[in-house]
């Protein structure tokens, strides 16, 4: 009894200890994202060595070896890359991963861009226990502005946040469009609110032209949005009106926003779709606080980001359900994909 007792003090010391140092990982993630380490490994046809990933590190005149060896074993350790002793030379061999193909700058499946972005926006968890005790954002608290109006007036900024959200919809398009097939079929136009430089929007209109697509977004946003193929953009703020349309796409936008926000939201696009056929489409996570699978934990971190950063949350099918019936919309079902977010489709009937 008293080992077991024992074992389990000790096993609940090192939890709290992980727990307390997560933020190791995610700046020696950063830092390798920063120095492209993971380009520079898989640039090479095999194994290579520390010294040969040094001499690929652009502007670093004074780079300590030692530093960027910890960094690595530390990765090595989380299984971004491997690790090999080169039993002749003595020197360690390093090697790519399928994790660390997600750290590749130029990589349309990529999350560098998402993790870059995690960067500007940490001071933000510096406030965390002021969000508690006085409610708001994070992110205003450190930035004195929401985090919509720090991207309007900073373009480097506002430039790391729509390809960070670019990235994003590579990621997720494949997944959403073939698990929706039949979803697209009935639509004839479309409006992707939220839809950043229309990335989701041209992927959608490629796969199915028929479809007419707006990509409704921000002035500051389109602003900087390339022409894609039988897509328009369209500048604008959902919070006053929205485009008509057959349907209207949100993917990862309601989990930004305050529950009374997201109704407002919500009722303008029931304005802005057919009332006997229209529907409304959200890819956005559906938290299972209970659940097991590869993705549920993952979304009560989200969850506090989001809270955090924004002031939104992801949110229980219970709270989505309520949600949608406040906005106007009374039926839904919820349709899994092989992604961290769900497909929730909603109608006004």
């Amino acid at each position: 009894m008293e080992s077991t007792e024992a074992e389990a003090i000790l096993q609940s010391q090192a939890e709290i200890q992980q727990y307390v140092l997560a933020f190791v990982d995610t700046m020696a993630i950063t830092c390798a994202v920063e120095l492209r380490l993971a380009d520079i490994v898989h640039s090479h046809s095999g194994p290579v060595t520390l010294s040969q990933i040094a001499s690929c590190i652009e502007d670093s005149p004074s780079l300590n070896i030692f530093f960027l060896e910890r960094i690595m074993r530390l990765l090595v350790r989380r299984r971004v890359f491997t690790a090999h002793h080169h039993s002749d030379a003595g020197e360690t061999l390093y090697g790519p991963t399928h994790s660390s193909r997600w750290l590749l700058r130029d990589s349309k499946l990529s999350f560098a861009h998402l993790i870059l972005l995690h960067k500007p926006i940490m001071s933000s968890w510096n406030y965390i226990t002021q969000c508690v005790k006085e409610g708001g954002s994070g992110f205003k608290k450190a930035n004195d502005c929401e985090l919509w109006d720090y991207a309007s007036q900073n373009v480097e900024f506002n430039t790391l946040f729509n390809k960070a959200m670019e990235d994003d919809s590579w990621i997720v398009s494949e997944a959403f469009i073939s698990a929706y097939k039949d979803g697209f079929s009935n639509i004839g136009s479309l409006v992707d609110v939220g839809g950043g430089i229309g990335r989701m929007a041209a992927q959608i209109v490629k796969s199915y032209p028929h479809i007419k697509a707006v990509n409704y977004d921000l002035p500051h946003v389109i602003a900087t949005a390339p022409p894609h193929n039988g897509v328009s953009h369209l500048g604008g703020d959902m919070f006053v009106s929205i485009p008509e349309a057959d349907a209207v796409l949100m993917k990862w936008i309601l989990h930004t926003w305050s529950d009374e926000d997201c109704i407002r939201i919500l009722k303008n696009c029931r304005k802005a779709i057919p009332e006997k056929t229209g529907k409304l489409i959200i890819v956005d996570i559906v938290l299972q606080p209970n659940g097991n699978s590869r993705f549920d934990d993952i979304g009560l971190s989200f969850d506090l980001k989001m809270l955090v950063a924004l002031g939104g949350g992801e949110r229980t099918e219970l709270e989505w359900k309520k949600l949608l019936e406040e906005g106007g919309f009374p039926t839904y079902k919820i349709i899994k994909i092989p992604a961290m977010q769900s497909i929730i489709e909603a109608y006004p009937y």
